[in-house]
């Protein structure tokens, strides 16, 4: 049986590096934001504009918007529903690990998905990230932080009618700063082979 994972996360808890591990060690693809090239190549979408409403929702319609833009429905939509098509193509392949792109919600009817979430104390999150942005103060990573994590949710809440880090929407919670992302692999893969 193929199977699909899917991870979630909270910025900087390290589910990107778990996805990886994992679809290392399980011999499975691995699709993040190259889910997004991939998406803007098979819909003839510009990708830098691709790029630019990642993970964000519309803006509310308002008096600086052209009628033109009314009559059509807005780039981001677009962009997502293109997305959700790619995704549920990757699903049906199986033997994948997707992280973001709310993958659980999209996936959500296939027996053979496991759906993760990954989060971390704040703390743990801000040391992390300062390995991988060096250049940054501590308070424009917090606020780095923050702001990742607000559009994820607002993303979420938007085009899935969910909440993202509710327990409802996934299988199993994972905190790395309590637990390691290797121990987080280690589980994931042992489910993954059930």
């Amino acid at each position: 049986m193929k199977k699909i994972i899917t991870i979630s996360r909270e910025f900087g808890a390290g589910g990107g590096e778990i996805g990886r591990k994992v679809a290392e060690a399980l011999k499975y693809e691995y699709y993040d934001k190259e889910l997004i090239l991939k998406t803007a190549r098979e819909s003839n979408i510009d990708v830098d504009s691709l790029l630019k409403w990642d993970e964000k929702v519309p803006m509310n319609f308002g008096f600086s918007q052209s009628l033109f833009d009314f009559y059509n429905k807005p780039l981001s939509e677009k962009l997502f529903s293109a997305q959700h098509e790619v995704i549920k193509a990757v699903g049906e392949k199986g033997n994948c690990v997707i992280v973001g792109r709310n993958a659980n919600t999209i996936l959500k009817e296939y027996d053979y998905a496991l759906h993760v979430f990954v989060h971390a104390d704040p703390y743990w999150r801000q040391e992390r990230m300062k390995a991988k942005m060096p250049d940054a103060t501590e308070a424009k990573i917090s606020e780095h932080i923050r702001h990742i994590d607000k559009m994820r949710r607002k993303y979420c809440t938007y085009y899935t009618n969910t909440e993202f880090g509710v327990a409802d929407y996934y299988d199993i919670s994972f905190n790395t700063s309590k637990i390691g992302i290797d121990a987080c692999v280690e589980v994931i893969c042992s489910l993954a082979k059930q």
